[in-house]
Parts: C-alpha cells; sequence; structure tokens
C-alpha cells in the first residue's frame, strides 16, 4: 500500500520512516507542507493519492501551547480536520496521534478508550476537539492516542536527563504523575500493525507497565551506569505554566482487541539506551 506520513521529521515520524517496509512511503515535514493551509494539504494528498495517511504533526510543546492558543488549535485542531478532509476526499484511511492529555487524570485506574474527555491544558483541549471534528468529518478514521513519548533523534525526557545527569551530582523529578513512557520505535511498530489491520476508532498505544517520572528517571540514570542522586519532588515544587494530568495511565484493551502487544517500558528504555550510544 501507499502511505503518506506528516511530520516525518519529528521523533515519532522519523521513526515511522525507518521502520515502515514492504510499502511505499512518503514522508513530508513542515517544510515541506503546513497542514494549517487546507489547499496546500488537498493538492498534496490528491497528488500522492495514498492509502493510508498517518498524521503525526502536531505542535507538541506542552509548556508553549499555554501562551500560543491560536498555534495550538490552529496546527492540532484545524489542521488535523484539513487533512481529514484531504483524506475523505482522496478516499485515504486516517490515523491520527493524539494523547494522554485528553483527560483530566482524576482517575486511579488505567484509562479506557471510551472514558469521558477532560483536558486540562490548552494542549490538550486542541487535541481532545481534533479528536471529536475528525470523528464527525472521517467516523471510520483512527486515533491512536499514547503519552511520554520518547526515542532518538529530538528532544525527549531520558536525553534530557542524561544531559543534566552528566553536569549534576542529584537531581529532583516529580513524583506524583504516573503514565506509560513511549518508546518511538515501538510506537511506530504499533502504527504500522493498526494501518496493516485497517484499525478504526480509538486506540490506546503505549508501552505496557506504568511509572511516575521520578521511577522512570532513576531506571534511566541506572541503565546508563550514572552515579547520580534522583530525588522524589512534588509537582508544586516543579511548576509549570501547564497542568499535567497526575494520573494519565492508558488502558491496553483497545489495543489488545487487534492482537498487538507492546514491549515494556523497562525494555523499551534499555533498547533506546544502546540506540543512544550507536
Amino acid at each position: 500500500m501507499r502511505v503518506m506520513i506528516l511530520g516525518a521529521t519529528g521523533l515519532l515520524g522519523k521513526a515511522l520512516v525507518s521502520e515502515w517496509t514492504r510499502d511505499e512511503v512518503v514522508g513530508l515535514g513542515s517544510h515541506d507542507v503546513d497542514i494549517r493551509d487546507a489547499d496546500k494539504v488537498c493538492e498534496i494528498v490528491e497528488k500522492a493519492r495514498p492509502g493510508w495517511i498517518v498524521l503525526a504533526a502536531a505542535y507538541t510543546n506542552v509548556d508553549e501551547c499555554e501562551s500560543h492558543p491560536d498555534l495550538a488549535f490552529g496546527v492540532n485542531r484545524d489542521g488535523a480536520v484539513n487533512v481529514a478532509k484531504a483524506a475523505k476526499r482522496a478516499r485515504a484511511k486516517l490515523l491520527f496521534l493524539s494523547s494522554d492529555y485528553v483527560f483530566d487524570g482524576k482517575k486511579s485506574s488505567p484509562y479506557e478508550a471510551g472514558d469521558a474527555r477532560n483536558p486540562q491544558s490548552v494542549y490538550g483541549r486542541s487535541k481532545a476537539e481534533a479528536e471529536l471534528r475528525l470523528l464527525k468529518v472521517l467516523p471510520e478514521c483512527c486515533i491512536a492516542r499514547t503519552s511520554w513519548l520518547f526515542g532518538t533523534g529530538g528532544k525527549s525526557f531520558p536525553d534530557t536527563i542524561l544531559k543534566l545527569a552528566a553536569n549534576r551530582p542529584a537531581l529532583d523529578v516529580v513524583n506524583d504523575q504516573r503514565g506509560c513512557p513511549t518508546y518511538s520505535v515501538d510506537l511506530a511498530r504499533t502504527i504500522i500493525e493498526l494501518c496493516r489491520k485497517s484499525a478504526s476508532g480509538i486506540v490506546h498505544t503505549t508501552n505496557s507497565g506504568d511509572c511516575s517520572w521520578f521511577e522512570f528517571a532513576r531506571e534511566i540514570v541506572k541503565g546508563a551506569g550514572l552515579a547520580v542522586e534522583v530525588r522524589p519532588v512534588s509537582s508544586q515544587q516543579m511548576a509549570r505554566p501547564a497542568p499535567r494530568p497526575a494520573y494519565s495511565v492508558l488502558s491496553a484493551k483497545s489495543l489488545q482487541q487487534y492482537g498487538i502487544a507492546v514491549p515494556t517500558w523497562q525494555d523499551a528504555l534499555n533498547r533506546y539506551l544502546r540506540e543512544r550510544k550507536n
């Protein structure tokens, strides 16, 4: 099949382009097309005639979204709608990347795909509104929610921790936010499987298992063989512009329905650390 990846130069996009074999793949970055430009989006989709479009392009700086809401909604919501309309016109299937930030984090058990959205940040609202509009434009689209994405070839939490650990004897990391770290390579492989299985509806796509940012950081430092103390602190002590969900663990049930299993985040982290060395 012919696949178009929008956001091909991002963390996930690079992994998708690298992992996607046996099919014809067209990867486009923001320098190739601004998804806010509806006419341009239509033009490139009409020209490529893909069977699937994977929309990984997004404005993902959660804190910057708070001070740039027009940009956040312009890219994450309106841009996504432009792509969905172009996909519908070209009779292409669409997989849209969404986020655990569509939830408020007030649950204490894993979020199911059908749980109510209640985003607390501009970024979360832009993704939640995109989901709702896409389901109206293209009811058969696939919405793949993920969380805590990390990988090589871009900025991510493990990269930040390792850089800080190289220059500091101790690191303070929040211990009251819990979620599922997700390795870009594993997410890419999951997305490829979902497309090949003609998935539709909302699917939660993360590595298995969950942890706090503190526990994640401790494993990163340990896995890298660094003698750096990692200290737990509260979110209040490390205040950020955008509110984060305290608990955003995503249930794997929706993914298991497609017969897809994803490795643990610890296994993923070990592979990331090996990849980073090479």
